[in-house]
């Protein structure tokens, strides 16, 4: 079974930067769109971006779009998330996920059609 490892979180002061990183247990990004979500505490969970499998695309929500920038390293099977100017409302836990249904090629905005997920990685952001 594929499995996915989040790590890179932390605690910084709002305008700084974190790189989380989501490795799989096996090259998966043929097949597979890789999604990140996030989950402030008393809120459910939110996309924040994603790429399809192979050249699909990357996509990023509106809160992020300019500020989050998601790359992928084929040759490690690593996912970034690259978080520049970091506000408190980032603070949440973030989690990578992977699916590979037909129909994340048409969209991987949405949680629910995930079905393999990372343990969560803690980003807290102060003001």
């Amino acid at each position: 079974d594929v499995q996915l490892q989040a790590s890179g979180g932390g605690s910084v002061q709002a305008g700084g930067s974190l790189r989380l990183s989501c490795a799989a247990s096996e090259f998966i990004f043929d097949d597979y769109a890789i999604g990140w979500f996030r989950q402030a505490p008393g809120k459910g969970r939110e996309w924040v971006s994603c790429i399809k499998p192979g050249d699909g695309g990357t996509y990023y929500s509106a809160s992020v779009k300019g500020r989050f920038t998601m790359s992928r390293d084929n040759a490690n099977n690593t996912v970034f998330l690259q978080m520049n100017s970091l506000k408190p409302d980032d603070t949440a836990v973030y989690y990578c996920a992977a699916e590979d249904r037909e129909s994340i090629r048409i969209s991987c905005t949405v949680y629910e059609w995930y079905d393999l997920w990372g343990q969560g990685t803690l980003v807290t952001v102060s003001s």
